[in-house]
């Protein structure tokens, strides 16, 4: 079971497949591009990147959980 979690979260396609955050990802970019202080563009894209780390690993934790959750549900039944 372990392993199947494993495997299910760390396959990103909910994330790397998403029409509408690949968009959003792609907006944010070209409006870094615009950024003329490479200095200060490469801190933004930096502290972007960390804070879309933060909000990956949250939801992997709550897949997860909720994987977890099912599964001892499921077996109750």
């Amino acid at each position: 079971m372990i392993k199947n979690i494993k495997r299910n979260i760390d396959n990103k396609d909910w994330k790397e497949k998403n029409k509408i955050y690949l968009k959003e990802l792609q907006n944010f970019f070209d409006k870094a591009d615009n950024i003329e202080d490479s200095n200060l563009k490469q801190k933004i894209i930096g502290q972007m990147l960390k804070c879309d780390d933060i909000l990956t690993k949250i939801a992997e934790s709550r897949f997860e959980e909720f994987y977890k959750l099912g599964y001892k549900n499921a077996k109750k039944e």
